[in-house]
Order: structure tokens, then sequence, then C-alpha cells
């Protein structure tokens, strides 16, 4: 698997031997549940303007949110700059290397923290996203799709993977990630090129089928389509009144309520009576 990755790589900026530890922190954070076509150009854009943790914590968390752009989940935004001001504050400006420390940070959980700690300083640790699991899944145990939940029992047998030396572990792990990314796909594995297939149990078995626990998000019509609609308003100019606010949406109680929501969560916030910003 090694192998294949050094040949295979997907030439990522915050893969790069200069990327810093908070370049990878920015990736983690705008990777999930987005996909990296869609990240490259805003990372890049985000480190240009704020290279460093204490660059955007001295930012309006509002800026942050606009950079954000169309990634979707904006308050992954919020949590970014909550975390940079933390760093800031606790840590001197330079993200932490101790996993426990990283968890302690707004929207780093068990999953980040290992990331930020394996590739960004070299860690053994266990990062177990959906590809690492699903490639596990297939190759150790002959199954489609890793169970919904994470459990001890999936931990424990994942580790055994890792190999011993921090550098390779670390490498180890980016290089399922890319797998299951690229090769061993959830819908369409491309059986054919990936490197570990005369190993994979789930391919020795003939492939059976297994529905994913995983559930395909609802889009058009939700809440979360009628705040990206408000919040577009918001990226596009400074203020905002309220009536521009609701006219971007074809539903006005939906909208009403979905602006109240991003003020409870100081995603928006007021101006002036009947004025908004972010």
């Amino acid at each position: 698997m090694l192998a294949w990755y050094d040949r295979s790589a997907r030439d990522l900026p915050w893969r790069a031997a200069d990327a810093s530890p908070w370049g990878v922190m920015v990736s983690e954070y705008m990777l999930q549940q987005t996909p990296v076509a869609r990240v490259l150009p805003v990372w890049r854009e985000w480190l240009a303007r704020w290279p460093t943790p204490t660059a955007l914590a001295a930012a309006p968390a509002g800026e942050a949110v606009r950079a954000w752009g169309r990634l979707g989940y904006p308050r992954r935004a919020q949590r970014l700059h909550r975390a940079a001001v933390e760093i800031v504050d606790r840590h001197d400006g330079e993200v932490p290397a101790d996993p426990v420390a990283l968890r302690a940070l707004p929207g780093v959980g068990e999953y980040t923290a290992a990331a930020i700690a394996s590739f960004a300083f070299g860690q053994r640790q266990l990062v177990l996203d959906t590809n690492v699991r699903r490639v596990l899944a297939r190759l150790a145990d002959g199954r489609a799709h890793p169970p919904a939940g994470l459990t001890k029992t999936e931990r424990a047998a994942a580790a055994q993977w890792l190999p011993e030396t921090p550098a390779a572990a670390a490498r180890w792990s980016v290089a399922a990630m890319e797998l299951g990314a690229r090769v061993c796909t959830a819908t369409a594995p491309a059986c054919g090129d990936c490197p570990v297939a005369a190993s994979c149990a789930w391919l020795a078995a003939g492939r059976p089928e297994q529905p994913s626990p995983r559930r395909t998000q609802a889009w058009h019509g939700t809440d979360r389509q009628c705040r990206g609609a408000l919040l577009a308003v918001l990226r596009a100019r400074p203020v905002a009144a309220a009536a521009d606010l609701l006219a971007a949406w074809h539903d006005p109680e939906q909208a009403r309520r979905c602006l109240t929501a991003l003020l409870a969560e100081q995603l928006v916030s007021v101006d002036r009576p009947g004025w908004y910003r972010l």
C-alpha cells in the first residue's frame, strides 16, 4: 500500500513536506463532508489570508464565515475561528501536537485530533475516517462497509495494521485514506487497480453486497439549503436588510425560522434594527 501511495498519491498542498501544522489543521476542518476539489481553492485563499492561527484569531469571526464560501456546514468556520483564538490564548499561537490538547479545541473530535497529530507531527495515531474504515472492513473482515458506529473492537483491530514506527504509521494512514477515496470507493470500487487486492477478504468472497449504513442527507428544500441561501446574501455584502434576506428564499416562514437559528448560533448578528451581518 505504501509503494502504491508513493506512485499514485495526489499532490495536495496540505500533504507537502513544507505544509505547516496550521495548514494541515485547516484542511481537516474543510474536508469534513466536503470533496477535495471544492476545498482546494478555498484552502489556498484561506492560508494566503490567514497563514497562522494568530492571523485568523485577529480577524472577526464573521470574516471566517464569509471566506468559508460555499463549502457548506459554516459552523465549521466558526469553530475553526474559535480554535484559532484558543490556540493563541493557550498555546502561544502554535497548533498543539498533543492529541489531548487538540481534542480540547472547538470542532476537534477523535478523528480530527488523530489526523492532525499524525499528518502534521508524524505521530503514530489511529486515524479512522470513513475511507480507512471501509478499506479495513473489506480487506480484513470481508464486509462491504464498516458498521455505522466506531466500536472498541474495530479500533483494536485497526490498530494492528499500523506500522510500529511513527513515520511509517502516519504514511500508512494517509495511504489507506487515499486508497479508500480513489480506488476502494463506497459504490464503485476499482478492485482491478487495488494494490492489496490479493489480500482482500471481501474480493475473495466475491464482493458480497451489503447495504451501506450511511444515509444520504437530503438537500433541496431543507433548512440547510435555506440557511445557505441566507448566508450567501450576507457573504456578498457587509450588511443586509431583513427584507432582502427573507426574499432570498421562497418560503418566508422557513426563512424567518432559519434566520432565528443563525442568530442563535451566532453565525449572523444584528448590525442595527432590521439589518444583519455575518
